[in-house]
């Protein structure tokens, strides 16, 4: 386990290295993507982005380019299949242009998160244990190397996490196991959660809730 601890530092300094060299902003305009947050999307992720549905994450906070990224993974391009695979979403983005969704990601990244909700507390030492120090037998990685001790992320592609909602944070790991999500960076979160138990999916989930 401490070779694991070891290696989060080193790589999460290595990260942080890289992270200056890109951006955490877009060219968007954060007005215009208050009016299509107010008129689109705040039926599911409220007016500021934090979400009060545990099944729908907390966009307040997140990087810009990280958002706008997401959103256009919504989308199929030119017949391929969508690289996140949502219904629901496909049809929100539908109607959007590269420049709204660079608008609307201005304007989240702009508004101050919430913490989102913790369901199951008996499994929040194991979540904080696995997010520190992942789990050395099945080569779990920490978390932390990506998403940073405070789960802050590092952008533009480690996204923030703290305080998302535990049960939007486990769908989106049984998502890049099923892969119904195939939109990570060279593949690594389909890669990591190939070996990590439902219970420690879970356990993490609910930590990362805790995270502010």
């Amino acid at each position: 386990m401490k070779l694991i601890e070891n290696a989060a530092v080193v790589i999460t300094l290595m990260f942080s290295g890289l992270a200056l060299a890109g951006s955490s902003s877009t060219d968007g305009d954060a007005e215009k993507g208050k009016e299509i947050a107010m008129g689109v999307c705040a039926g599911c992720h409220n007016a500021d982005g934090n979400s009060i549905i545990p099944s729908n994450p907390i966009l307040a906070g997140q990087y810009a380019v990280y958002t706008a990224k997401q959103l256009m993974d919504f989308k199929s391009e030119e017949g391929a299949p969508a690289k996140r695979d949502n219904p629901v979403m496909a049809s929100m983005v539908a109607p959007l242009s590269q420049d709204d969704m660079q608008n609307l990601a201005a304007y989240y990244a702009q508004q101050a998160p919430q913490p989102g909700m913790v369901g199951d507390e008996s499994l929040i030492k194991l979540g904080k244990q696995l997010y520190n120090g992942g789990n050395l037998e099945n080569s779990i990685p920490a978390c932390s190397s990506c998403h940073s001790p405070d789960g802050k992320g590092i952008p533009p592609h480690y996204p923030r996490l703290a305080g998302q909602h535990a049960v939007y944070t486990l769908s989106q790991l049984q998502a890049f196991r099923q892969g119904t999500r195939q939109n990570d960076t060279n593949n690594t979160m389909q890669s990591i959660v190939s070996r990590m138990s439902v219970q420690e999916m879970k356990a993490v989930s609910e930590f990362i809730a805790t995270l502010k």
